[in-house]
Order: structure tokens, then C-alpha cells, then sequence
């Protein structure tokens, strides 16, 4: 069987986590070894790094921002990706290097050269072989996520910066076709997965369980 390392992007509410396990449980009916996983927060010390972005009321300068997020992908590369990767196995992250070049690199205008280095340090140059990224109106995603209320640090942060965000996003895919798909997050999530699917040669969902990749 390949390894695989696809990663799920996008702005908030756009359907990250939905296919990320739409693909997993395909992927494991045909016989894959799936690994699902995250960022922030995917390790123990992430989690801690995690709550001090998203969850405490603190003002973080986007050079802070950019700092923990690359510590937090350090040690989930260290502790969950190259691991799974080495042992054969399919990994699937809900974000990954991409969220950091684009929302503190490019929206927050830290820099995008920036961003890479630091993300390279960060990730050894592990990189995805596949990035997907799930275009949505912010206004539409944020309304997904409920009541500004209950909304983590980044997502209560202006409309206007959520539309840089996806225009970075949509920039970087241009300048990477080879390794990005950038799909219609307003379809069906199982347009959306049949699409992922053919990106990555496996043809219809349909076929699941007729064996390895």
C-alpha cells in the first residue's frame, strides 16, 4: 500500500473534520492503516500550547502566534506524524503547515517567507503529499460555528480578516497546484469526499473494500 499524507485546510466552519473521517473510514475499508490528527493540540504538551492560543484571553502578538504554532507542530510531527508515516501508515490531519502561512504569515502579515522557514524547522521538511483546501465564504463559516460567544481567539477576530485568510489560502494553492486541491466547501460533503477521492486516484467510493490502494 502508498503512504499517504493528505492534510485538510480551509477557513473556520469549512468542513475540515467532516473529511477527515469521511476519508479515514473509506481509506480503512480498503485495508489502509489511518491515522487521524490535528492541529493544535494533538500531543499533551500541544494541548497546553492550544488552550494558551484558542482558549486564554491573552493578546498575542502574531510573531507569538507563529512561534506556538510551529512549537505545537514540532512536537506532533515528532510524536504522531513521522512516526505513523515510518510505520506505513495513511496520516490525515485537520490542519497542518499551511494554517501558519497563511493566517499569521499572509493575514497577519508576519511573512510568508517567514512562515516557510519557520515551518520547515518546525517539520524537519515533512511536507503533505496532498493538501486540500475547502473554500467557503468566512461569513458562511463562522455562522457554521455558532454564537460569537462560544468561539475560540481566532475565530472571534474580524470578518475582514477571515476574508485575508482565504485569500491566502487561495493564493497559495495557486502558486502549488501540483500538491493542493481547492474545492467548493458549499457542496455536499460527499461531493466533496468523491472529489478528494479522485485527486487521489482511488476512483468511487464505491469501490471500497475491493482491496489495498
Amino acid at each position: 500500500m502508498k503512504t499517504r499524507f493528505v492534510v485538510f485546510e480551509g477557513v473556520e466552519g469549512s468542513g475540515k473534520s467532516t473529511q477527515v473521517q469521511m476519508l479515514a473510514a473509506t481509506l480503512a475499508a480498503r485495508g489502509e492503516d489511518v491515522v487521524t490528527t490535528f492541529e493544535p493540540g494533538a500531543t499533551k504538551s500541544g494541548a497546553v500550547i492550544r488552550e494558551l492560543l484558542l482558549d486564554m484571553p491573552l493578546s498575542l502578538t502574531p510573531m507569538t502566534e507563529m512561534f506556538l504554532f510551529c512549537a505545537d507542530r514540532t512536537q506532533h510531527v515528532h510524536e504522531v506524524v513521522r512516526p505513523a508515516l515510518d510505520a506505513g501508515k495513511t496520516v490525515l490531519s485537520d490542519r497542518y503547515e499551511l494554517s501558519t502561512v497563511v493566517y499569521q504569515g499572509y493575514a497577519s502579515a508576519v511573512g510568508v517567507d517567514l512562515a516557510e522557514r519557520l515551518n520547515d524547522l518546525a517539520t524537519g521538511g515533512l511536507h503533505p503529499d496532498l493538501t486540500v483546501v475547502l473554500d467557503l465564504d468566512p461569513a458562511v463559516g463562522l455562522n457554521r460555528n455558532g454564537a460569537h460567544e462560544r468561539r475560540d481567539q481566532i475565530e472571534r477576530r474580524t470578518l475582514e480578516f477571515h476574508q485575508r485568510v482565504r485569500r491566502g489560502f487561495l493564493w497559495w494553492a495557486e502558486r502549488h497546484p501540483e500538491t493542493c486541491l481547492v474545492l467548493d466547501a458549499l457542496q455536499p460533503p460527499e461531493v466533496l469526499h468523491e472529489q478528494v477521492l479522485q485527486r487521489l486516484g482511488l476512483g468511487g467510493a464505491e469501490e471500497a473494500g475491493e482491496g489495498g490502494l
